[in-house]
């Protein structure tokens, strides 16, 4: 299984850097337009019109090896053996303190407020939620 997947990501990786090769050796839909006023691509090695037709097709039929090659790599991948307590979190060692539990200060906790003793409550709202809109002095 695994010499599978290691010939399906090498085909799969020449298909893309042969397909990349192709893209870029491709001409533009407005290069036809100078070959037609003497750009001379009539004497290439394809014809005068020859490479566009081979240079795509073979850029399509490594597209479609690049996406077999895709499926193909998703499908054997997702195909390992699933075991019991395959997460992390069931298979992670459960470590609770055996200590005494500990108290977070400002948790109703009436000794740790944060308040002075000698402060002023905060004046109740009119009719705005959380005192907005009021300006300080």
């Amino acid at each position: 299984m695994t010499l599978l997947l290691n010939v399906l990501l090498v085909v799969q990786i020449l298909a893309a850097l042969v397909m990349i090769g192709l893209i870029l050796i491709q001409h533009g839909k407005g290069a036809d337009m100078g070959a037609a006023f003497g750009g001379g691509s009539s004497g290439s090695l394809f014809g005068a019109s020859g490479s566009a037709n081979f240079l795509s097709r073979s850029t399509s039929v490594l597209a479609a090896v690049f996406f077999v090659c895709t499926l193909a790599l998703a499908y054997f991948g997702n195909l390992k053996p699933t075991t019991e307590g395959s997460s992390v979190l069931e298979t992670a060692p459960l470590n609770l303190p055996t200590g005494p539990a500990v108290q977070i200060p400002g948790q109703n906790d009436p000794a740790s407020t944060n308040a002075p003793a000698n402060a002023v409550p905060a004046p109740a709202s009119s009719g705005t939620p959380n005192g907005a809109g009021q300006i300080p002095k």
